[in-house]
């Protein structure tokens, strides 16, 4: 029973499809369809979502508009019913709660729940994640397990599943660096600093304040900021502007051509202060062999071994994160060496390919078609 094809619902409570959560629930879906699965995601009405069904091999279904929708909920269960789901995977709070009250209306497959954040639990989340409700839960690492074991939730009922690159998507031997450069106006030696992902949480204001010490010693480099929103920019480019920066930062908003940006990148940095699990641009750097400076919160230090496949340095210390840029600037051939150890270990623990294999046996486990 173990190479018996799976019906796999996963339910992701948005609409949007550019952050790190979305491109590893459409890696996931399409990996899995490629083992041969059936696989149906559900999310908010977006047609891009549509277009990356139809090329993943998967279905799609927008029906996902609020979490307490009862219109939603009965969609759901029936959708669950039609497709005899076997199992389903929740990604978010608001994806749990609707296949929770579809389950009342229908079907009952057993629901697993992902972990990706190291937020604390709200008192309903830890009473229903941590009663029958629910039949485990996914850790994306063993950091965001031990904060949910330290709130009570019992060690037993959850697994760590780290999430995955495309290792193949990633691959610097696929990539066009010089494009991107050509599009910053930049000269193949100019060194180029760039962080993915612009949010509160990401740090970004700690970035700027390091890169403005970075700058400060090396007047040549180039900061890049992507992933902003149109109302992230107004604050970002206000403090660009006190720091003296407004030559020297470059703020894109999203990126299909992500794999290019990073090959072009001197160094990739993330100032993440809290609430992430290990943080996904990292991963992505490393398996384009781009060299990270990277804090260290929560799970990244499972990533980002200190001077073996990166540097760590102390979350919300702007003058750490400048010092461990500046080494990487400092020594060209050392840096190259990390981020050719960085690749290696991503593809040994963090590709794709290993994320739905461990998954795939979860799923078989929690749906009763394999041996605990």
């Amino acid at each position: 029973m173990d190479d018996e094809p799976l019906r796999i619902l996963q339910i992701y409570p948005k609409a949007d499809f550019y952050t790190g959560a979305v491109i590893q629930l459409r890696d996931l879906a399409a990996a899995l369809a490629r083992r041969g699965h059936r696989v149906v995601v559900v999310t908010g009405p977006n047609p891009r979502w549509d277009a990356e069904a139809a090329r993943g091999g998967f279905r799609h279904v927008g029906l996902f508009r609020a979490a307490a929708d009862p219109v939603g909920a009965a969609r759901l269960a029936a959708l669950l019913r039609a497709e005899r789901i076997q199992v389903v995977h929740a990604h978010k709070g608001g994806g749990r709660t609707l296949t929770l009250l579809a389950r009342l209306l229908g079907p009952r497959p057993p629901l697993i729940v992902n972990r990706g954040v190291s937020f604390r639990l709200s008192l309903a989340a830890r009473w229903i994640d941590t009663g029958r409700l629910v039949a485990r839960v996914v850790a994306v690492c063993e950091a965001i397990k031990a904060e949910l074991v330290r709130q009570g939730m019992p060690a037993e009922k959850i697994d760590v599943v780290y999430s995955g690159t495309d290792t193949r998507r990633f691959d610097p031997a696929r990539a066009e660096p010089a494009r991107i450069r050509a599009e910053l106006g930049l000269g193949a030696a100019t060194p180029l600093v760039t962080q993915i992902g612009v949010r509160e949480s990401k740090g970004n204001d700690d970035v700027l304040r390091a890169f403005a010490r970075v700058r400060a010693s090396r007047p040549e480099a180039r900061l890049l900021l992507v992933g902003a929103r149109p109302e992230k920019r107004p604050p970002l480019e206000a403090l660009i502007a006190r720091l003296g920066l407004a030559d020297a930062v470059t703020v894109w908003g999203y990126r299909d051509d992500v794999p290019d940006v990073l090959a072009a990148s001197t160094v990739s940095v993330d100032g993440s202060p809290v609430g992430l699990g290990i943080t996904g641009t990292l991963r992505e750097s490393l398996a384009m062999e781009t060299p990270v400076v990277a804090s260290d919160a929560m799970g990244n230090p499972e990533l980002v071994r200190h001077e073996q496949t990166g540097l760590l340095y102390p979350a919300r210390d702007p003058e750490a994160l400048a010092r461990g840029v500046l080494r990487l600037l400092g020594d060209p051939a050392w840096a190259a060496a990390l981020g050719r150890a960085g690749r290696r270990w991503v593809c040994e623990r963090f590709s794709t390919e290993a994320k739905v294999t461990r998954l795939e046996r979860i799923y078989r486990r929690t749906a009763g078609l394999a041996a605990a």
